[in-house]
């Protein structure tokens, strides 16, 4: 949302009322401060209400980074265990604001329990192919997942397209929403730049059991499989790649804008597809794998 000369990288069903506030820029003459209100969804009345000194406890975005660290390293973690976490850290917060962002940012316990996994009504599931398949062939199997990243002021989500035998990152893409468009663009380029593989393999979200993402891989003949409800596991390597992006780049460069984070994911997937060893690939990267020694190390 942009309103006078200020951008919003929140969205506004994330926004509490004082971020929505400091949107607002008071001396703007192009847009009104009513005008302004109305496309931010504020009352006036509560722009103009005289501010409180701030309550006690972290805001949006300290609790999304506190939940998004802590999720990485219990990713079994719902919304009530988060929320006995953070007030254990002296945060005073209740479950339904921790439920509220944590939807937010797409995050949800793998821990299995009824209905973890509800797909988009008229969406078709997919079984699981992988189990008990011996996966040793670059583009035998895709893999694809959603991520959050925090920016400074606001936050975006990350899609990635991995080999699953080498762990090459074939094509990423970057969104301010959760459509699925980001996931398919991400797919299609994929595509474009590599050879077909047999299988691709998603979890049950709404992005990719929709039409467009598996009418893509039906057009190129390529076989569907989809993570069992609440199974992390079944599509490790990927979320494996999510812990090594934020505690490697993310955590340690506190991007502040979209081009800036941009700039950064593109240094480090290079890193990370043509520098970076891996102990599951005796010592090789991941090119190394996917094209073969030579080649890699002349495109590098």
């Amino acid at each position: 949302i942009v309103t006078g000369v200020q951008t919003c990288a929140l969205p506004i069903s994330g926004m509490s009322v004082s971020e929505k506030v400091k949107c607002i820029e008071g001396n703007d003459k192009r847009l009104s401060i009513s005008r302004q209100c109305e496309l931010l969804q504020l009352p006036r009345s509560s722009y103009y209400r005289p501010r409180s000194s701030p309550a006690k406890g972290a805001d949006n975005q300290g609790l999304m980074r506190l939940i998004d660290e802590e999720f990485l390293k219990h990713p079994f973690y719902g919304s009530r265990k988060m929320t006995a976490y953070l007030n254990r850290k002296g945060i005073a917060v209740n479950r339904k604001r921790i439920q509220r962002l944590m939807r937010l940012m797409g995050l949800a316990s793998v821990a299995p329990k009824p209905n973890t996994s509800r797909q988009r009504k008229g969406h078709k599931v997919y079984p699981y192919l992988l189990k008990k398949m011996s996966i040793t062939e670059p583009d035998q199997v895709w893999c694809s997942d959603i991520t959050y990243i925090r920016l400074a002021h606001g936050f975006v989500y990350l899609t990635a397209v991995m080999d699953w035998a080498s762990r090459y990152v074939l094509s990423w893409e970057v969104s301010v929403t959760m459509d699925d468009d980001f996931c398919v663009n991400a797919l299609k380029s994929a595509l474009r730049k590599h050879q077909t593989p047999e299988i691709f393999n998603t979890d049950q979200g709404a992005q990719y059991t929709g039409k467009a993402f598996t009418g893509t891989l039906k057009t190129h003949g390529v076989q569907i499989s989809m993570d069992g409800k609440g199974r992390c596991m079944d599509n490790i390597f990927i979320e494996r790649l999510w812990r090594s992006v934020k505690y490697e780049k993310i955590f340690l460069e506190e991007f502040e804008t979209v081009p800036e984070l941009l700039s950064g994911l593109k240094d480090y997937f290079k890193f990370y597809n043509f520098e970076r060893p891996h102990q599951s690939l005796v010592g090789n990267t991941p090119a190394e794998i996917y094209w073969g020694r030579e080649v890699a190390r002349k495109a590098a």
